[in-house]
């Protein structure tokens, strides 16, 4: 009877223009799907005020080259078992797409084993007819950030690093300044409890006075003396030595501030 169940939803399925990918798990009962449209009607209901997003699943260099208007950036290769962190609802339309239709269904199938509902996955941009926008990265940061962190009276600036941790944690601080308590940790730097978890990008680096550490993806650190280990680089405050470090910061708990500030 199930077998028989599956057969006539994947029939009503195609008649209505779309193919629905799903499966049986151990028990015999249907897993979570993702839909295969086509790009008409993909382009139909980007235009609906459903709250849909459209997920733009290729590298950064590829997206800033041309992506999809309104189309948010979360690469195929950053989605693992954990849902990603631009798409908090899983009964939210997600629209995916690629270059060719590759790594858009395969992102689509992850997606839809986490349990998100409204997977739709409609092939590639080299395809689409509709709108794109197109630019160049320097055009695309022409609006930089700075990373601010503050210890008392003393203010520090930074460019965020170049990778997913930072990226998120750029996300973060977007929607508010955090204040982090921090204690000294193996007479090398600072370290404190972040509010939320950030995904992880470690790898062997050496470390020097003024970096801001990512630890165990809840943990930040501030290095006021150098050090080689397994960790995320959130950002160099390049400006200050040890020395003037381990004046500003004192000895034990100290309160460090951070947030954004925008320029053109």
């Amino acid at each position: 009877m199930k077998r028989v169940t599956v057969l006539l939803l994947a029939g009503a399925l195609l008649l209505s223009g779309c193919t629905w990918f799903q499966a049986l798990d151990r028990t015999g009962m249907l897993r979570p799907g993702y839909r295969q449209i086509s790009q008409e009607e993909a382009a139909r209901m980007m235009e609906r005020d459903d709250g849909h997003v459209v997920v733009d699943v290729r590298q950064r260099e590829e997206y800033y080259e041309a992506h999809i208007p309104g189309a948010v950036l979360i690469p195929n290769e950053s989605i693992g078992e954990e849902p990603p962190e631009l798409l908090p609802d899983k009964d939210q339309i997600i629209l995916i797409y690629c270059r060719s239709g590759n790594r858009s269904k395969q992102a689509a199938r992850k997606l839809a084993d986490m349990g998100y509902t409204q997977v739709y996955e409609f092939g590639g941009i080299r395809d689409w007819t509709g709108p794109v926008i197109t630019e160049d990265r320097e055009a695309a940061v022409r609006q930089t950030v700075s990373l601010v962190l503050e210890v008392g009276d003393r203010r520090f600036y930074a460019s965020p690093e170049d990778n997913e941790s930072a990226e998120a944690f750029i996300r973060k601080l977007n929607s508010g300044s955090i204040t982090v308590e921090m204690q000294d940790a193996g007479g090398v730097e600072k370290l404190g409890l972040l509010p939320w978890e950030l995904p992880r990008c470690d790898g062997e680096i050496s470390i020097r006075p003024g970096d801001l550490i990512l630890c165990e993806g809840d943990r930040i650190s501030l290095a006021y003396d150098e050090d080689t280990r397994s960790c995320t680089r959130l950002a160099r405050f390049g400006s200050v030595n040890r020395d003037e470090l381990l004046e500003i910061l004192g000895e034990g708990d100290v309160t460090v501030s951070f947030w954004l500030e925008w320029s053109e």
